[in-house]
């Protein structure tokens, strides 16, 4: 089995960048401009996973997490070593990871079929796992909100094989989840989205985005207004039409912009891709590898952390992670 190592040892298909600014970032607008150092570049963190996804960021202990799902483990790398070493294997198939308000780690199993919490003192309490008597599916992206509330896809991606979950045929149609905070009942707040993948609130918390990782014909952003009290979405629309594209995981930073995971092994496309608030494509960090999922962390929260495939990447930017998720 392939174990991560250490950004020391080098894979073919990636070099760092010799020079400033590095050529594998590109404004394609300016507004783009303000959020690129000229001085940063890509870093690759870690090698040797067969499928990286969600990751989460942990400011307290300075540290990163990330599912290797085919692996069945979750990776930890230490900011202050570089140090990669085992957090939890077997993971269940771990994919989406977040954190609550509580600090503590949320996770989107596909072995279960379950979203977990991992308490303070390392037990695992399971969310939930089904749904009027029916099995989910296999949890993939999930978000908090400033509420403390619980949201989450659940397509039947995990189901399909034998290599990131367990084949299965699904009880339940793909739907989007909320789970109340205070009485822990879900509900279903999306249905109908063809493949419901990552997802992100705006930074107001008005606008939830939802990637369809099954669109026709091809993969969409979809928006929707978040109401009043938080606890239901309206007004379905599409945000942004993929073409090509392949949007996965993502996230908001403090200006409204998305920082989507992207990239079907087309080396014009793999790789992480900008939006606007507005919906246009405004910059793109190219990777050796089809990024899948990313997250802000650091002491500023302004360093972005890709899972591309195989590899861990990082990438200071001049922006912030929103808030939760």
């Amino acid at each position: 089995m392939n174990e991560a190592s250490s950004h020391t040892q080098e894979r073919p298909g990636w070099r760092p960048a010799t020079y400033y600014p590095d050529p594998a970032i590109r404004a394609l607008d300016p507004r783009f401009e303000k959020y690129w150092l000229k001085l940063s570049a890509v870093e690759r963190l870690a090698t040797g996973l067969r499928w990286a996804e969600g990751p989460v960021w942990f400011g307290d202990g300075r540290y990163l997490l990330c599912s290797d799902i085919p692996n069945q483990r979750i990776i930890k790398w230490e900011e202050e070593t570089g140090a990669v070493s085992v957090f939890r294997k077997p993971s269940n198939f771990a994919n989406g990871n977040t954190r609550d308000r509580q600090g503590r780690l949320v996770t989107c199993e596909h072995g279960g079929r379950r979203v977990v919490r991992t308490e303070y003192d390392g037990s695992i309490t399971v969310l939930m796992d089904q749904f009027n008597g029916k099995r989910l599916n296999s949890p993939n992206d999930v978000v908090v909100k400033s509420d403390g509330s619980i949201w989450f896809t659940d397509p039947t991606f995990g189901l399909l094989g034998n290599y990131e979950g367990y084949k299965a045929e699904p009880e339940i149609d793909p739907n989007v989840y909320r789970l109340d905070p205070a009485t822990g009942k879900a509900t279903i707040v999306a249905e109908g989205v063809l493949g419901p993948n990552g997802l992100c609130f705006s930074p107001d918390e008005k606008t939830l985005y939802v990637v369809e990782s099954r669109g026709v014909p091809n993969r969409k952003i979809l928006a929707y207004d978040v109401s009043a009290d938080g606890t239901t979405i309206s007004n379905k629309r599409v945000h942004i039409d993929a073409g090509p594209g392949t949007p996965d995981g993502m996230r908001c930073d403090i200006d409204g912009n998305l920082w989507c995971g992207w990239g079907m092994g087309d080396p014009e496309l793999d790789g992480v891709v900008v939006f606007a608030p507005d919906g246009v494509m405004i910059g793109r960090i190219a990777l050796p590898e089809r990024c899948a999922n990313l997250c802000f962390g650091g002491v500023k929260r302004n360093r972005l952390f890709m899972a591309a495939s195989q590899s861990i990447y990082a990438l200071y930017v001049n922006t912030q992670g929103a808030l939760g998720g």
